[in-house]
């Protein structure tokens, strides 16, 4: 498997500084924002649709220096209640799909999205527990009305412009587990896929390794977040896994989003990656750093060193030994 990185993490480089501070950490990849909550820093997504000769520019700049897009991102909420917010992720999706043909992207990640509770809704509405009973009546009627007709357009979108959907399994958005994503890609086809990020696994108590061996089984990780999460079970026991404070009360958070290594043991990390490879998945590890206790440089150097010591780069062999 090759090593990468979400840039939006380098947002205050240049384009040619971030692509020289990936290449010289050893990675093999980047991951790119073109919209939505991962910004547009590194991508102009209307100038590179409208010039082939931008295009080639651009890929030359990532590709003379040995690296490789391994997704484009534009995480967002395309059936928000918010019309105006829903148009403008779904125009941002529908231009990523675009550009990811004609870039020879394979994978664009995104969010699945949560609607509102009914056609008059103005906020989302993320129903976690079935009982009172309008809960369940909320989440039936976002899964028939709004989530399924949806991904049913956008799967076959994607399909017939030869990209997969990488869907984020992110709490607050209604695909956020294994099941969630298998219930949609069945509804849909199998161009839908998960962005698999063990981060947002953890803190649900997902074992992410059983998470890959349930997706890995349909083919069903399209690309991968290396990201840790650290549970602090005093504070769990406070404030329960479904903690709203902000990020920032780290002291007092159930739950803190940490660097590769610094929420589970490079032991727990050495199993993922044993399983991806197990269960079919060989494409980028892609470093997503949302640790509030750590610089970026550090944070980010100290996954890339921890990722490099695990990771399996090289195909297997046969079993000469049998």
């Amino acid at each position: 498997m090759k090593l990468g990185v979400f840039s939006v993490l380098f947002a205050g480089k240049t384009f040619e500084e971030m692509l020289d501070y990936v290449k010289n950490a050893g990675l093999n990849a980047v991951e790119i924002g073109t919209g939505g909550n991962p910004g547009n820093n590194f991508c102009d997504l209307d100038a590179l649709l409208a010039s082939e000769d931008k295009r080639k520019e651009y890929l030359e700049k990532i590709q003379s220096r040995g690296l490789t897009i391994s997704a484009f991102s534009c995480h967002d909420n395309p059936i928000s209640p918010n019309r105006q917010h829903a148009e403008e992720s779904h125009e941002t999706f529908v231009k990523t799909i675009r550009l990811a043909e004609l870039m020879g992207v394979p994978v664009v990640n995104t969010f699945s999205g949560v609607p509102g509770s009914n056609e008059d809704s103005k906020y989302p509405n993320w129903p976690v527990t079935p009982w009172p009973t309008e809960y369940s009546d909320i989440l039936n009627w976002q899964w028939e009305k709004r989530l399924i007709p949806y991904w049913k357009e956008q799967a076959q979108l994607a399909r017939d412009h030869g990209v997969k959907i990488g869907l984020e399994l992110h709490a607050g958005f209604l695909v956020h587990t294994p099941y969630t994503l298998l219930k949609l890609r069945e509804a849909t086809n199998d161009a839908i896929g998960a962005n698999l990020d063990p981060s947002h696994l953890w803190w649900q108590g997902i074992d992410p390794v059983g998470a890959i061996k349930i997706l890995g089984k349909e083919n069903a990780i399209h690309h991968f977040h290396a990201k840790d999460t650290y549970i602090d079970q005093d504070n769990v026991n406070m404030y329960g896994l479904t903690d709203m404070q902000p990020y920032s009360d780290v002291q007092s958070r159930a739950w803190t989003f940490r660097s590769v290594g610094y929420g589970h043991s490079l032991q727990e990390w050495t199993n993922i990656v044993s399983a991806l490879r197990t269960y079919g998945y060989d494409y980028v590890i892609s470093i997503e750093h949302e640790d509030p206790i750590m610089s970026i440089n550090e944070g980010f150097k100290q996954a890339v060193k921890n990722l490099k010591s695990i990771n399996i780069e090289e195909p297997p062999v046969e079993m000469w030994w049998t």
